[in-house]
């Protein structure tokens, strides 16, 4: 099958589904936007990549701070031999990194599980049409109920097909908003040791 024989194909099944082919689309593209958005998001610190003897020689030194993980680190680092300083700005990254990435996986949970719901409502629809056609006393009528069985299973299956891939996605986008919390909690305990330890030396 050449590349127009499965665009045609493509097509046909697309008419076939209806009307509520045209959300499922939507759908489609909201969460496979906001999915990838997100993996970029969680990728862009790089924190899973980097050892965590360098970063947390980073934190005993500030200066040398690589790429966006070491411009965490010295803004967490900016109050100084004060605990509480530093506590309260590795707070202030929780909220502004691990806040809204948790609104936006919610979100993203939400627009998968209304993928198979969406084709599920595909299949009720069509039940209606193919009894519809079985009530009909119209030469039609067996036309009508392939055509409403068509767009219930099309429908269903395309659901299906979003959601899968889509609940891969939030899964993996939560594991890595944990792995980020933990990153702040280390970082955290690595701050404290470095005020702990520096305390004799101002004294």
């Amino acid at each position: 099958m050449n590349f127009a024989e499965l665009f045609a194909t493509v097509i046909d099944i697309w008419v076939k589904g209806g009307w509520l082919m045209i959300p499922l689309a939507l759908l489609a593209l909201f969460i496979y936007l906001s999915g990838f958005e997100l993996i970029f998001y969680f990728r862009r610190y790089g924190y899973d990549r980097s050892d965590k003897n360098v970063w947390g020689h980073w934190v005993d030194r500030p200066d040398e701070g690589e790429g966006q993980l070491g411009h965490l680190i010295r803004f967490s680092q900016m109050g100084g031999r004060r605990l509480e300083n530093v506590r309260s700005r590795i707070h202030e990254l929780r909220f502004t990194h691990i806040e809204p990435a948790q609104r936006r996986i919610l979100c993203l949970s939400i627009l998968v599980t209304a993928a198979p719901l969406t084709g599920l409502l595909g299949t009720v629809i069509g039940m209606i049409v193919t009894f519809a056609g079985l009530s009909s006393s119209s030469g039609s009528a067996i036309d009508i109920v392939a055509g409403g069985i068509s767009q219930a299973l099309i429908t269903t299956q395309t659901g299906l097909i979003i959601a899968i891939p889509g609940y891969v996605i939030v899964h993996y986008a939560r594991r890595r908003c944990v792995q980020l919390e933990g990153f702040f909690a280390e970082l955290e305990v690595q701050s404290m040791k470095k005020i702990q330890h520096a305390k004799p030396l101002s004294a």
